[in-house]
């Protein structure tokens, strides 16, 4: 017994070491804060550790975490936490969110300027934009992790494209830096 619970715990720390920059972007790009991404991850690798075993076993244990990740950041939401991509004042000595080299969006000369519309979008449209296009999701995944049919998510993804293409200067980073 004991040997199989160490073996999971280094599995578990092995899948969480190796996953925690993308959780991190991924929750960064949802929350809008450093603070609550991290907060975000924390608690979505604890609820993960608790039931490794069932996730570890899943065909995919990366979109299983990425959906636990998901609902935990549309709970916090409907309690009317409010979120901000900018950061605050007094947040000037802070650790922001640092884009991966292969990211295309990183690659945008504003990247400001694409975190503070991306805070403009409504939290579904945010979700469907991120796992699209950040996470690189197929639409089927999207609505898996979303929690949602497939149809919501093109639905959700292309008013939040619509929306970031009306912002002016940011219309060639989203047709040109993605998908179209």
């Amino acid at each position: 017994m004991g040997d199989r619970k160490q073996a999971g715990n280094t599995e578990f720390q092995a899948f969480a070491i190796g996953r925690y920059p993308r959780l991190m972007r991924t929750a960064f790009l949802l929350t809008g804060e450093q603070h609550a991404a991290e907060d975000l991850v924390q608690s979505t690798l604890e609820q993960v550790y608790v039931a490794w075993r069932r996730v570890a076993s899943a065909d995919e244990p990366e979109a299983y975490v990425r959906r636990v990740m998901i609902n935990a950041h549309a709970r916090r939401y409907r309690r009317k936490l409010r979120e901000f991509l900018a950061p605050k004042g007094d947040d000037q000595g802070l650790a922001y969110e640092i884009a991966d080299t292969g990211d295309r969006i990183a690659q945008a000369d504003d990247r400001h300027a694409l975190l503070k519309a991306l805070a403009e979008l409504p939290p579904r449209q945010r979700e469907a934009v991120v796992l699209r296009y950040w996470e690189d999701l197929t639409e089927t995944q999207a609505a898996e992790a979303m929690g949602c049919s497939v149809g919501a998510v093109k639905s959700n993804t292309a008013k939040g494209i619509a929306k970031l293409r009306a912002v002016p200067g940011l219309a060639d980073m989203v047709t040109h830096g993605g998908r179209k």
